[in-house]
């Protein structure tokens, strides 16, 4: 018994010291027919004053408080957990408001934030026909997409045709070139609502309005509308 209370003091010991000495060896004994167990040298390091003071005080065992490293679990991800933003994109330079709204949407204002997680929020962006671009982009950007998968079948429309057509198509293609590229990407993705017009479905969630957020710095730019 008492040789059995020996081993388990010895092996929170090496538990403890594992955390602040992680040079710690390991061999393999056998001990009799048993399977073979993995045993820590101590013998070469000194263990700290608090791991000691832990053992003589029978601390629970457990993570240790020195590791600060925090990686999101699943439940981090759930919906239910993510906030809603609404972007005013009336007036705002098409580029700067795909990056704000990348921002919420990564979630990297997040203080948990990891790039392969989804830590984001859920963003809407209203007014997409009256979005803007900068010198010549408004006649001069193309927008090239394949209409079948047979040789020879694409289209290429300009900025101000596909404007007039579909104005959400532009915000989602600037958002979604942002995103990585994956299945991560394909899931965030599903977190961009664009809207043309001032209504949307999502007044329920109550977002917050961080249009304020976008920094007109255009200076003697021209800005196409």
């Amino acid at each position: 018994m008492q040789a059995q209370t020996s081993l388990q003091a010895r092996a929170r010991v090496s538990t403890i010291c594992r955390a602040s000495v992680p040079r710690c060896q390991s061999r393999v004994v056998r001990m009799g027919g048993a399977r073979p167990q993995r045993v820590e040298q101590l013998d070469r390091f000194t263990c700290s004053a608090a791991a000691v003071d832990a053992v003589e005080s029978d601390a629970p065992l457990g993570p240790s408080p020195a590791n600060k490293t925090f990686y999101p679990k699943l439940m981090d991800t759930a919906k239910v957990k993510k906030n809603w933003y609404i972007i005013d994109a009336e007036g705002q330079t098409l580029g700067r408001l795909a990056c704000l709204a990348v921002n919420h949407v990564r979630g990297k204002l997040n203080p948990a934030y990891s790039p392969s997680m989804d830590m984001g929020d859920f963003v809407i962006i209203i007014n997409a026909e009256k979005v803007v671009v900068t010198g010549n982009k408004y006649n001069a950007k193309k927008y090239f997409r394949h209409t079948t998968g047979r040789p020879g079948k694409y289209k290429i429309e300009a900025f101000k045709d596909l404007q007039e057509r579909i104005p959400e198509r532009i915000i989602e293609k600037a958002v979604k070139g942002m995103l990585p590229k994956g299945r991560l990407g394909r899931r965030l993705f599903h977190n961009v609502k664009v809207f043309k017009g001032p209504d949307h479905p999502h007044e329920a969630q109550q977002p917050v309005d961080v249009t304020a957020m976008l920094q007109k710095k255009n200076g003697n730019r021209t800005v196409s509308s």
